[in-house]
């Protein structure tokens, strides 16, 4: 079974004869076969990016490398040739030249190097060796997932209840960050690839580090000031104040459970005793509860003349682009401006009058037209009249007058004298069609005897 059974593989990872390949070494010079060595060289790079990925780290050495990458009780021979490569190209560094490589202007050495804690760092090291050797125990930081890792920790802090604090203490940095990174390594390296981004800085306060954070809407992280310390120290003693005041409620309420059960049980002194220590309890937690009501509004105050702070420059950047908009721009300008649009416009009115009284001519008279358009009018009249019914000749009666005049009855026909030709039988059958329904009796469809 492999021993990297826990972490995505290669497809052809089960392919014997292909691994034999892999895991064998690198020849001593690449111009002997280049598509051999690039080849092998592309399969191992990516097998450790997605190892370290797995792993959740963004360092590398070769040892764990080694042990993590056997196949069949064996381990990859040509690994560190394969560190060499990626090493020349940029994609790890080690790990004493990725901290020195804060810039020295942005942050002091001793500052960068308070996020890493190198096994073996020699003076030579520091000052960068001509060496190309891969030592075992030696750790390279691995640049495309360092930089993911600092987007994700930067993500994390901005979308937490911390935001609204541009200052940290590198102990709050590190539960914030228990999510993202795997150990304290892990966020130190973030940590250092987000000062070499110049959006955080780290630094000293009395022995403890803190973490100082870009705020946003700004390019970089600003140097820590005296207000950025207050503010830190404020919100660092609210924090105790708070934690000190719950601890005190919580004393509280337990003085007084235990004098109710005193005096259960008949011990009315010792309850005595118990709520007066309640007492002094209760008095203790006011106190500091006001200091921190004090601390708040302190922090209050600073908040909000930090958003008035940016609402002035807001107005100042206003004013700056409303004062460059303006520049070529004068009243009698403007003034001129608008002779002129009121000119076109009441030259565009005459074109328009002029167009809409349409175009004349003289060989048309209107009378003539008008003449005409009666003689038609005239012949069209017979034609319309002979159309329409005779006019009535009769006198109309009164609309009570029975409408069953002499007239009318003589023109309805006679009422036949002879019996109906149908039988009884086809009565009876006729009447055997009606069904009782829900509604009542209904005839169903059927065809009448006289169209039989």
């Amino acid at each position: 079974m492999s021993d990297s059974a826990d972490m995505p593989l290669p497809p052809d990872w089960d392919d014997d004869e292909r691994m034999n390949f892999m895991f064998s070494d690198f020849k001593e010079n690449r111009d002997v076969d280049p598509t051999d060595w690039d080849s092998k060289t592309d399969f191992w790079t990516a097998l450790v990016l997605s190892s370290c990925r797995h792993q959740g780290s963004v360092c590398v050495r070769l040892q764990e490398l080694n042990h993590r990458l056997r196949r069949k009780e064996k381990s990859p021979l040509g690994l560190a040739t394969v560190l060499q490569s990626m090493s020349r190209c940029g994609k790890i560094q080690r790990e004493s030249e990725f901290a020195a490589n804060v810039d020295c202007g942005w942050v002091s050495w001793g500052v960068g190097l308070l996020l890493v804690k190198p096994l073996k760092w020699t003076f030579s090291t520091l000052l960068g060796s001509s060496s190309s050797r891969v030592h075992l125990e030696e750790s390279f930081v691995v640049m495309e997932l360092v930089k993911e890792k600092a987007a994700e920790l930067l993500r994390v802090y901005r979308g937490s209840e911390f935001a609204s604090r541009s200052v940290l203490s590198f102990q709050e940095l590190c539960t914030l960050s228990s999510g993202v990174c795997a150990d304290e390594s892990t966020l130190c390296m973030a940590l250092l690839q987000l000062q070499r981004d110049k959006q955080v800085l780290v630094s000293l306060l009395e022995g403890e580090k803190i973490v100082k954070f870009c705020l946003p809407g700004q390019d970089r992280v600003s140097p820590v000031s005296d207000v950025d310390i207050g503010i830190y120290q404020l919100q660092h003693s609210e924090k105790m104040l708070g934690e000190r005041v719950e601890k005190l409620g919580l004393e509280a309420d337990k003085c007084r459970e235990e004098a109710k059960l005193l005096l259960s049980e008949g011990k009315k002194s010792q309850a005595l005793r118990c709520l007066r220590g309640r007492k002094r309890v209760e008095k203790r937690a006011d106190n500091l509860f006001a200091k921190l009501e004090t601390i708040r509004g302190i922090l209050d105050r600073i908040a909000q003349s930090q958003t008035d702070k940016m609402v002035i420059q807001a107005y100042q950047a206003g004013v700056s682009a409303l004062r460059v908009s303006l520049k070529d721009v004068t009243v009698e300008r403007a003034e001129n401006l608008v002779d002129q649009i009121q000119e076109l416009c009441d030259t565009q009115d005459e074109v328009n009058q002029t167009l809409s009284s349409g175009v004349t001519s003289a060989d048309e008279d209107m009378d003539e037209l008008e003449e005409e358009l009666k003689a038609l009018l005239d012949e069209s009249k017979p034609e319309l009249i002979a159309d329409l019914p005779d006019v009535p000749k009769k006198r109309l009666r009164p609309s009570g007058e029975s409408v069953l005049s002499g007239d009318l009855l003589s023109s309805l026909p006679d009422v036949p004298q002879g019996l109906l030709d149908i039988t009884t039988e086809q009565l009876e059958e006729e009447l055997n069609q009606l069904t009782l329904t829900d509604s009542g009796f209904q005839l169903q469809k059927m065809t009448s005897p006289a169209k039989r």
